[in-house]
Protein backbone atom coordinates (compact mmCIF):
# COMPACT_ATOMS: atom_id res chain seq x y z
CA UNK A 1 0.00 0.00 0.00
CA UNK A 2 1.27 3.38 -0.89
CA UNK A 3 0.41 5.94 1.73
CA UNK A 4 -0.53 9.53 1.30
CA UNK A 5 -0.52 12.81 2.78
CA UNK A 6 -2.53 13.51 6.11
CA UNK A 7 -2.66 9.77 6.52
CA UNK A 8 -2.96 8.45 10.41
CA UNK A 9 -0.03 5.68 11.29
CA UNK A 10 -0.21 3.62 14.70
CA UNK A 11 -3.46 4.96 15.87
CA UNK A 12 -2.62 8.82 15.30
CA UNK A 13 1.18 8.50 16.79
CA UNK A 14 2.24 9.00 13.34
CA UNK A 15 0.60 11.58 10.13
CA UNK A 16 2.36 11.66 7.25
CA UNK A 17 3.11 14.93 5.59
CA UNK A 18 5.01 13.96 2.39
CA UNK A 19 6.89 10.95 0.49
CA UNK A 20 10.53 12.15 0.40
CA UNK A 21 11.40 9.35 -2.14
CA UNK A 22 11.34 5.64 -3.35
CA UNK A 23 14.26 2.91 -4.48
CA UNK A 24 14.00 -0.08 -6.05
CA UNK A 25 13.16 -1.93 -2.41
CA UNK A 26 12.25 1.00 0.04
CA UNK A 27 10.22 4.25 -0.05
CA UNK A 28 10.49 6.78 2.89
CA UNK A 29 8.15 9.69 4.28
CA UNK A 30 8.41 12.00 6.02
CA UNK A 31 5.94 12.60 9.51
CA UNK A 32 5.21 13.97 12.12
CA UNK A 33 5.06 12.24 15.90
CA UNK A 34 1.52 13.73 17.13
CA UNK A 35 2.79 12.97 20.79
CA UNK A 36 6.07 14.44 20.52
CA UNK A 37 5.53 16.86 18.30
CA UNK A 38 8.63 16.18 16.16
CA UNK A 39 9.60 14.89 12.46
CA UNK A 40 10.52 11.61 11.39
CA UNK A 41 11.37 9.49 8.74
CA UNK A 42 9.70 6.52 7.79
CA UNK A 43 10.92 3.61 5.71
CA UNK A 44 8.66 0.53 4.63
CA UNK A 45 9.18 -2.00 1.73
CA UNK A 46 7.97 -0.74 -1.55
CA UNK A 47 4.97 -3.00 -2.44
CA UNK A 48 5.03 -2.23 -5.81
CA UNK A 49 7.29 -5.23 -6.26
CA UNK A 50 5.39 -7.76 -4.48
CA UNK A 51 5.24 -9.95 -7.63
CA UNK A 52 9.17 -10.51 -7.34
CA UNK A 53 9.67 -14.30 -6.15
CA UNK A 54 12.14 -13.38 -3.58
CA UNK A 55 9.89 -10.22 -2.24
CA UNK A 56 9.12 -12.09 1.33
CA UNK A 57 12.97 -12.90 1.62
CA UNK A 58 13.82 -9.40 1.39
CA UNK A 59 10.91 -8.02 3.94
CA UNK A 60 12.77 -10.59 6.14
CA UNK A 61 15.69 -9.08 5.15
CA UNK A 62 14.63 -5.70 6.62
CA UNK A 63 12.94 -7.05 9.60
CA UNK A 64 16.91 -8.52 10.65
CA UNK A 65 18.56 -5.68 9.61
CA UNK A 66 16.19 -3.29 11.33
CA UNK A 67 16.73 -4.96 14.49
CA UNK A 68 20.54 -5.20 14.01
CA UNK A 69 20.59 -1.07 13.05
CA UNK A 70 18.84 -0.74 16.46
CA UNK A 71 22.13 -1.26 18.25
CA UNK A 72 23.62 1.77 16.71
CA UNK A 73 21.03 3.58 18.33
CA UNK A 74 22.04 2.31 21.64
CA UNK A 75 25.06 4.31 21.63
CA UNK A 76 23.93 7.16 19.39
CA UNK A 77 26.58 8.37 16.99
CA UNK A 78 26.66 11.99 15.91
CA UNK A 79 26.86 11.43 12.45
CA UNK A 80 24.58 8.19 12.17
CA UNK A 81 20.59 8.88 11.84
CA UNK A 82 19.30 7.03 14.99
CA UNK A 83 16.29 4.80 14.80
CA UNK A 84 13.42 5.13 17.32
CA UNK A 85 11.35 2.86 16.54
CA UNK A 86 9.36 -0.56 14.95
CA UNK A 87 6.25 -0.97 13.97
CA UNK A 88 4.19 -2.78 11.87
CA UNK A 89 0.80 -0.96 10.18
CA UNK A 90 -1.68 -3.97 8.35
CA UNK A 91 0.79 -6.39 7.17
CA UNK A 92 3.70 -3.45 6.58
CA UNK A 93 7.29 -3.02 8.33
CA UNK A 94 7.75 0.02 9.20
CA UNK A 95 11.30 1.62 10.70
CA UNK A 96 11.48 5.06 12.06
CA UNK A 97 14.28 7.79 12.13
CA UNK A 98 14.79 11.01 12.60
CA UNK A 99 14.37 13.22 10.37
CA UNK A 100 17.54 15.60 9.43
CA UNK A 101 17.34 19.01 8.74
CA UNK A 102 19.04 20.17 6.13
CA UNK A 103 20.47 19.03 2.67
CA UNK A 104 21.94 16.40 0.90
CA UNK A 105 25.76 16.60 -0.36
CA UNK A 106 23.62 15.80 -3.97
CA UNK A 107 21.61 18.65 -4.00
CA UNK A 108 24.00 21.18 -1.82
CA UNK A 109 26.99 20.53 -4.79
CA UNK A 110 23.91 20.80 -7.33
CA UNK A 111 22.69 24.11 -5.90
CA UNK A 112 26.45 25.71 -5.05
CA UNK A 113 28.95 23.66 -7.53
CA UNK A 114 32.32 22.01 -6.62
CA UNK A 115 32.83 22.32 -2.51
CA UNK A 116 36.16 23.55 -1.37
CA UNK A 117 38.61 20.43 -0.92
CA UNK A 118 38.33 21.46 3.21
CA UNK A 119 34.71 21.81 3.23
CA UNK A 120 34.94 18.54 1.24
CA UNK A 121 37.12 16.48 3.24
CA UNK A 122 35.78 17.60 6.74
CA UNK A 123 31.87 16.11 5.59
CA UNK A 124 33.94 13.01 4.11
CA UNK A 125 35.79 12.17 7.43
CA UNK A 126 32.78 12.63 9.28
CA UNK A 127 31.08 9.98 7.09
CA UNK A 128 34.00 8.13 7.47
CA UNK A 129 33.81 7.91 11.07
CA UNK A 130 30.08 6.86 11.23
CA UNK A 131 31.41 3.65 8.64
CA UNK A 132 33.91 2.66 11.09
CA UNK A 133 31.44 2.11 13.59
CA UNK A 134 28.74 0.32 11.42
CA UNK A 135 31.69 -1.67 10.15
CA UNK A 136 32.66 -2.53 13.82
CA UNK A 137 29.07 -3.85 14.31
CA UNK A 138 29.76 -6.01 11.56
CA UNK A 139 27.37 -4.14 8.76
CA UNK A 140 27.74 -2.70 5.89
CA UNK A 141 25.81 0.48 3.95
CA UNK A 142 26.52 -0.72 0.31
CA UNK A 143 25.10 2.69 -0.33
CA UNK A 144 27.03 5.56 0.89
CA UNK A 145 26.36 8.06 -2.37
CA UNK A 146 25.52 11.78 -2.35
CA UNK A 147 21.91 11.24 -1.52
CA UNK A 148 22.48 9.47 1.63
CA UNK A 149 24.90 12.23 3.45
CA UNK A 150 22.87 14.79 4.69
CA UNK A 151 24.14 18.22 5.35
CA UNK A 152 23.01 19.99 8.67
CA UNK A 153 23.05 23.59 8.28
CA UNK A 154 26.28 23.92 10.85
CA UNK A 155 28.17 21.86 8.45
CA UNK A 156 27.78 17.95 10.28
CA UNK A 157 27.41 15.41 8.07
CA UNK A 158 24.84 12.19 9.07
CA UNK A 159 24.63 9.28 7.27
CA UNK A 160 20.96 7.99 6.36
CA UNK A 161 18.98 5.04 4.99
CA UNK A 162 20.26 2.07 6.65
CA UNK A 163 17.67 0.29 4.60
CA UNK A 164 20.67 -1.61 2.90
CA UNK A 165 18.46 -1.26 -0.05
CA UNK A 166 21.22 -2.45 -2.68
CA UNK A 167 21.73 -5.60 -0.51
CA UNK A 168 17.93 -6.35 -0.82
CA UNK A 169 16.63 -5.21 -3.06
CA UNK A 170 15.89 -7.39 -6.17
CA UNK A 171 18.22 -7.84 -8.72
CA UNK A 172 15.90 -6.33 -11.66
CA UNK A 173 15.65 -2.91 -9.66
CA UNK A 174 19.57 -2.99 -8.22
CA UNK A 175 20.63 -2.32 -11.62
CA UNK A 176 18.36 0.92 -11.90
CA UNK A 177 19.26 2.00 -8.16
CA UNK A 178 20.97 5.92 -8.81
CA UNK A 179 23.27 5.70 -6.01
CA UNK A 180 25.28 1.88 -8.14
CA UNK A 181 25.33 3.59 -11.39
CA UNK A 182 28.00 6.19 -10.01
CA UNK A 183 29.39 5.42 -7.30
CA UNK A 184 29.15 1.85 -6.38
CA UNK A 185 32.20 -0.68 -7.45
CA UNK A 186 31.23 -2.97 -10.64
CA UNK A 187 30.96 -6.06 -8.13
CA UNK A 188 27.98 -4.78 -5.67
CA UNK A 189 25.61 -5.99 -8.57
CA UNK A 190 27.23 -9.37 -8.34
CA UNK A 191 26.91 -9.65 -4.88
CA UNK A 192 29.82 -8.81 -3.47
CA UNK A 193 29.16 -7.53 0.55
CA UNK A 194 32.57 -6.15 2.06
CA UNK A 195 33.28 -2.82 3.65
CA UNK A 196 35.97 -2.09 0.41
CA UNK A 197 31.91 -1.21 -1.22
CA UNK A 198 31.77 1.29 1.46
CA UNK A 199 35.05 2.70 0.37
CA UNK A 200 34.33 2.77 -3.21
CA UNK A 201 31.61 4.44 -2.65
CA UNK A 202 32.91 7.28 -0.20
CA UNK A 203 35.67 8.27 -2.44
CA UNK A 204 33.41 8.40 -5.32
CA UNK A 205 31.08 10.61 -3.06
CA UNK A 206 34.43 12.88 -2.37
CA UNK A 207 34.86 12.92 -6.19
CA UNK A 208 31.88 14.39 -6.69
CA UNK A 209 31.93 16.89 -3.69
CA UNK A 210 35.09 18.55 -4.84
CA UNK A 211 34.75 18.11 -8.83
CA UNK A 212 30.71 18.69 -8.84
CA UNK A 213 30.68 15.72 -11.37
CA UNK A 214 29.71 12.13 -10.91
CA UNK A 215 32.69 9.79 -11.66
CA UNK A 216 32.42 7.35 -14.46
CA UNK A 217 30.39 4.05 -13.44
CA UNK A 218 32.51 1.58 -12.42
CA UNK A 219 30.69 -1.10 -14.94
CA UNK A 220 32.01 0.87 -17.96
CA UNK A 221 35.71 1.17 -16.55
CA UNK A 222 35.72 -2.78 -16.33
CA UNK A 223 33.53 -3.67 -19.33
CA UNK A 224 33.87 -1.23 -21.65
CA UNK A 225 37.68 0.50 -21.56
CA UNK A 226 36.30 4.03 -20.33
CA UNK A 227 39.09 5.93 -18.32
CA UNK A 228 37.98 7.34 -14.85
CA UNK A 229 39.18 10.95 -15.45
CA UNK A 230 41.20 12.15 -12.35
CA UNK A 231 39.87 14.97 -10.13
CA UNK A 232 42.79 16.88 -10.50
CA UNK A 233 42.02 17.03 -14.00
CA UNK A 234 38.90 18.18 -14.13
CA UNK A 235 39.78 20.43 -10.49
CA UNK A 236 43.29 21.43 -11.30
CA UNK A 237 43.65 23.20 -7.51
CA UNK A 238 42.73 19.75 -5.99
CA UNK A 239 45.96 18.89 -3.58
CA UNK A 240 48.32 15.83 -4.90
CA UNK A 241 47.18 14.02 -2.01
CA UNK A 242 43.48 13.99 -2.01
CA UNK A 243 43.57 13.50 -5.65
CA UNK A 244 45.61 10.14 -5.00
CA UNK A 245 43.50 9.06 -2.04
CA UNK A 246 39.99 9.14 -3.78
CA UNK A 247 42.00 7.39 -7.00
CA UNK A 248 42.91 4.92 -4.47
CA UNK A 249 39.79 4.69 -2.91
CA UNK A 250 38.20 4.10 -6.34
CA UNK A 251 40.16 1.18 -7.19
CA UNK A 252 38.29 -0.61 -9.99
CA UNK A 253 38.93 -4.11 -7.58
CA UNK A 254 38.47 -4.35 -4.38
CA UNK A 255 41.73 -5.84 -3.34
CA UNK A 256 43.76 -2.59 -4.27
CA UNK A 257 41.55 -0.64 -2.75
CA UNK A 258 42.06 0.07 1.18
CA UNK A 259 41.11 -2.55 2.99
CA UNK A 260 39.75 -0.62 5.94
CA UNK A 261 38.04 2.49 6.22
CA UNK A 262 40.89 4.00 8.59
CA UNK A 263 43.31 2.88 6.57
CA UNK A 264 41.65 5.27 3.90
CA UNK A 265 40.78 7.94 5.50
CA UNK A 266 45.16 8.19 6.69
CA UNK A 267 45.12 8.79 3.38
CA UNK A 268 43.08 11.98 3.17
CA UNK A 269 45.57 14.80 3.48
CA UNK A 270 44.98 16.86 7.30
CA UNK A 271 42.89 20.02 7.43
CA UNK A 272 46.29 22.27 8.01
CA UNK A 273 47.49 21.36 4.30
CA UNK A 274 44.66 21.54 2.40
CA UNK A 275 44.47 25.12 4.02
CA UNK A 276 48.53 25.54 3.07
CA UNK A 277 47.25 24.20 -0.44
CA UNK A 278 44.45 27.08 -1.03
CA UNK A 279 46.26 29.53 0.44
CA UNK A 280 49.13 28.61 -2.01
CA UNK A 281 47.25 28.70 -4.68
CA UNK A 282 44.88 31.75 -4.38
CA UNK A 283 48.15 34.09 -3.00
CA UNK A 284 49.88 34.18 -6.90
CA UNK A 285 46.74 35.40 -8.10
CA UNK A 286 46.07 38.06 -6.13
CA UNK A 287 50.03 38.93 -6.07
CA UNK A 288 49.57 39.14 -9.66
CA UNK A 289 47.05 41.67 -9.25
CA UNK A 290 49.01 43.13 -7.11
CA UNK A 291 52.28 43.15 -9.57
CA UNK A 292 50.16 44.40 -12.41
CA UNK A 293 49.06 47.87 -10.35
CA UNK A 294 52.45 48.22 -9.45
CA UNK A 295 54.29 48.09 -13.05
CA UNK A 296 52.11 50.17 -14.75
CA UNK A 297 51.90 53.03 -11.75
CA UNK A 298 47.83 53.44 -12.58
CA UNK A 299 45.82 55.14 -10.38
CA UNK A 300 44.52 54.07 -7.30
CA UNK A 301 41.23 52.88 -8.58
CA UNK A 302 43.01 50.73 -10.61
CA UNK A 303 43.69 48.39 -8.31
CA UNK A 304 39.86 48.17 -7.19
CA UNK A 305 39.42 46.77 -10.64
CA UNK A 306 41.88 44.46 -10.99
CA UNK A 307 40.90 43.14 -7.75
CA UNK A 308 37.12 43.00 -8.71
CA UNK A 309 38.25 40.37 -11.12
CA UNK A 310 38.51 37.72 -8.81
CA UNK A 311 36.10 39.04 -5.71
CA UNK A 312 32.42 38.55 -5.42
CA UNK A 313 30.94 41.85 -3.97
CA UNK A 314 27.12 41.07 -4.21
CA UNK A 315 24.67 43.07 -1.54
CA UNK A 316 21.05 42.80 -1.60
CA UNK A 317 20.52 46.19 -0.53
CA UNK A 318 22.71 47.84 -2.51
CA UNK A 319 25.54 48.66 -0.48
CA UNK A 320 29.43 48.93 -1.84
CA UNK A 321 32.16 46.38 -0.50
CA UNK A 322 35.09 48.09 -3.30
CA UNK A 323 35.89 49.94 0.40
CA UNK A 324 36.02 47.47 2.47
CA UNK A 325 37.86 45.05 0.21
CA UNK A 326 40.65 47.58 -1.02
CA UNK A 327 41.36 47.96 3.10
CA UNK A 328 41.28 43.87 3.64
CA UNK A 329 43.65 43.80 0.83
CA UNK A 330 45.81 45.96 1.79
CA UNK A 331 45.56 44.83 5.62
CA UNK A 332 44.51 48.18 6.95
CA UNK A 333 42.41 46.04 9.52
CA UNK A 334 41.55 49.10 12.06
CA UNK A 335 39.98 51.18 9.37
CA UNK A 336 38.71 47.86 7.70
CA UNK A 337 37.07 46.72 11.21
CA UNK A 338 34.97 49.88 11.44
CA UNK A 339 33.93 50.18 8.04
CA UNK A 340 32.49 46.92 8.62
CA UNK A 341 30.19 48.58 10.40
CA UNK A 342 29.67 51.57 8.75
CA UNK A 343 28.26 48.78 5.73
CA UNK A 344 26.59 46.78 8.11
CA UNK A 345 24.53 49.12 9.33
CA UNK A 346 23.73 50.33 5.67
CA UNK A 347 23.10 46.49 4.92
CA UNK A 348 20.75 46.40 7.83
CA UNK A 349 19.15 49.93 7.59
CA UNK A 350 20.58 50.78 10.97
CA UNK A 351 22.50 53.88 9.94
CA UNK A 352 20.55 56.18 11.85
CA UNK A 353 20.75 53.73 15.12
CA UNK A 354 24.08 53.39 15.49
CA UNK A 355 24.21 50.03 16.35
CA UNK A 356 23.41 46.36 15.42
CA UNK A 357 20.90 44.80 18.18
CA UNK A 358 20.35 40.97 17.65
CA UNK A 359 16.83 41.36 15.76
CA UNK A 360 18.67 43.42 12.75
CA UNK A 361 21.57 40.97 13.16
CA UNK A 362 19.20 37.82 13.32
CA UNK A 363 17.89 39.53 9.60
CA UNK A 364 20.65 40.55 8.24
CA UNK A 365 20.66 39.55 4.72
CA UNK A 366 22.28 36.63 3.60
CA UNK A 367 24.29 37.89 0.33
CA UNK A 368 26.16 40.62 2.66
CA UNK A 369 26.78 38.68 5.12
CA UNK A 370 28.46 36.22 2.90
CA UNK A 371 30.40 38.90 1.08
CA UNK A 372 31.74 40.47 4.30
CA UNK A 373 32.89 37.32 5.95
CA UNK A 374 34.20 35.62 2.63
CA UNK A 375 36.44 39.24 2.19
CA UNK A 376 37.24 38.73 6.13
CA UNK A 377 38.34 35.16 5.61
CA UNK A 378 40.12 35.67 2.32
CA UNK A 379 42.36 38.35 2.73
CA UNK A 380 43.41 37.21 6.58
CA UNK A 381 44.05 34.12 5.36
CA UNK A 382 41.16 32.19 7.27
CA UNK A 383 42.39 34.05 10.29
CA UNK A 384 39.59 36.40 10.71
CA UNK A 385 35.58 36.29 9.88
CA UNK A 386 32.09 35.95 11.03
CA UNK A 387 32.94 32.14 9.95
CA UNK A 388 35.91 31.46 12.38
CA UNK A 389 33.70 32.94 14.77
CA UNK A 390 30.73 30.95 15.19
CA UNK A 391 33.59 27.63 14.52
CA UNK A 392 35.15 28.99 17.65
CA UNK A 393 31.48 29.94 19.13
CA UNK A 394 30.27 26.24 18.67
CA UNK A 395 33.59 24.14 19.22
CA UNK A 396 33.77 25.79 22.70
CA UNK A 397 29.90 24.27 23.32
CA UNK A 398 28.10 27.60 22.21
CA UNK A 399 24.56 26.84 20.66
CA UNK A 400 23.17 29.20 17.81
CA UNK A 401 21.21 31.76 19.45
CA UNK A 402 21.36 30.63 22.76
CA UNK A 403 23.16 32.62 25.33
CA UNK A 404 25.49 31.04 27.75
CA UNK A 405 27.61 32.86 30.65
CA UNK A 406 30.60 30.17 30.78
CA UNK A 407 30.97 29.36 26.85
CA UNK A 408 30.42 33.37 26.29
CA UNK A 409 33.62 33.59 28.41
CA UNK A 410 34.92 30.94 26.59
CA UNK A 411 34.65 32.16 23.60
CA UNK A 412 35.60 35.49 25.05
CA UNK A 413 39.08 33.93 25.49
CA UNK A 414 39.75 31.99 22.16
CA UNK A 415 39.04 34.88 20.09
CA UNK A 416 41.44 37.29 22.64
CA UNK A 417 39.00 39.59 24.17
CA UNK A 418 39.04 38.51 27.80
CA UNK A 419 41.84 38.44 29.57
CA UNK A 420 42.42 37.67 33.07
CA UNK A 421 44.24 40.14 35.98
CA UNK A 422 45.32 39.00 39.35
CA UNK A 423 43.46 40.62 41.98
CA UNK A 424 44.16 40.65 45.62
CA UNK A 425 48.02 39.79 45.76
CA UNK A 426 47.44 37.46 43.10
CA UNK A 427 45.09 35.02 45.38
CA UNK A 428 41.81 36.09 43.06
CA UNK A 429 41.68 36.61 39.47
CA UNK A 430 39.25 38.83 37.94
CA UNK A 431 37.84 38.53 34.39
CA UNK A 432 38.74 41.94 32.51
CA UNK A 433 36.90 42.95 28.57
CA UNK A 434 38.94 44.54 26.36
CA UNK A 435 37.83 47.89 25.26
CA UNK A 436 37.89 48.96 21.69
CA UNK A 437 41.14 50.85 22.16
CA UNK A 438 42.90 47.46 23.53
CA UNK A 439 42.02 45.51 20.43
CA UNK A 440 44.99 43.85 18.24
CA UNK A 441 44.24 44.79 14.78
CA UNK A 442 47.41 42.81 12.87
CA UNK A 443 47.49 38.99 12.16
CA UNK A 444 49.47 38.38 15.03
CA UNK A 445 45.89 38.53 16.89
CA UNK A 446 44.46 35.10 17.74
CA UNK A 447 41.74 33.89 15.33
CA UNK A 448 38.54 35.11 15.34
CA UNK A 449 39.54 38.14 17.34
CA UNK A 450 38.65 40.02 14.27
CA UNK A 451 35.94 41.73 12.81
CA UNK A 452 35.06 43.25 16.44
CA UNK A 453 32.98 46.85 15.74
CA UNK A 454 29.69 45.40 14.61
CA UNK A 455 29.42 43.56 18.36
CA UNK A 456 29.84 47.40 19.74
CA UNK A 457 32.76 49.76 20.19
CA UNK A 458 32.38 51.64 23.41
CA UNK A 459 34.71 52.26 25.70
CA UNK A 460 33.34 51.07 29.35
CA UNK A 461 32.98 47.06 28.60
CA UNK A 462 33.34 45.31 32.05
CA UNK A 463 32.40 43.09 34.08
CA UNK A 464 31.21 44.00 37.63
CA UNK A 465 30.40 41.53 40.28
CA UNK A 466 27.83 38.94 38.97
CA UNK A 467 26.08 41.15 36.35
CA UNK A 468 27.56 41.03 33.11
CA UNK A 469 27.40 44.43 31.45
CA UNK A 470 29.61 44.37 28.16
CA UNK A 471 26.45 46.32 26.71
CA UNK A 472 26.20 49.07 24.46
CA UNK A 473 22.82 51.07 23.40
CA UNK A 474 19.94 48.60 22.33
CA UNK A 475 21.51 44.62 23.18
CA UNK A 476 24.48 42.72 24.42
CA UNK A 477 27.52 42.07 23.04
CA UNK A 478 27.30 38.51 24.78
CA UNK A 479 24.11 38.07 23.01
CA UNK A 480 24.92 39.58 19.48
CA UNK A 481 28.02 36.89 19.40
CA UNK A 482 25.00 34.16 19.82
CA UNK A 483 22.54 35.59 17.11
CA UNK A 484 25.55 36.01 14.35
CA UNK A 485 26.24 32.77 15.09
CA UNK A 486 23.37 31.78 14.48
CA UNK A 487 22.47 33.86 11.46
CA UNK A 488 26.33 32.47 9.88
CA UNK A 489 24.32 28.98 10.17
CA UNK A 490 20.85 30.18 8.76
CA UNK A 491 23.13 31.83 5.65
CA UNK A 492 25.00 28.57 5.41
CA UNK A 493 28.45 30.15 5.84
Amino acid sequence: MNWVQGQQLQNGKYVLEKELGRGGFGITYKARHTFLNYDVVIKTPNEDVKSDPDYAKYVERFIKEGRMLAQLSNDPHPHIVRISDWFQEGDTHCLVMDFIQGESLWHLVGRRGALSETEAVEYIRQIGSALSVVHQKNLVHLDVTPPNIMVRNNRTAVLIDFGIAADMSPPSTLSRSFGNKAFAPYELPQGRRHRTVDIYCLAASLYYAVTGQRPTPSFDRKYEGVELKAPKQLVPSISDGLNQAILKGMALEAQDRPQSVQEWLQLLPQEAQIQRQERAIEQPILAQKKAEYQKQQPTPTLLSKLLDQIDDLSSERGVDYTNLRDLLASGQWKEADRVSLSVMLRAANREREGYLDTISIKEFPCKDLRTIDRLWVKYSNGCFGFSVQRCLWESGGGKPGKYDRRIYRKFGERVGWLKWENKWLGLKKEEQWLSYSEITFDLNAPQGHLPRAWAGRGENLRLMGTVLEIEFVGGGIAGCVSSLCSRVETCKL
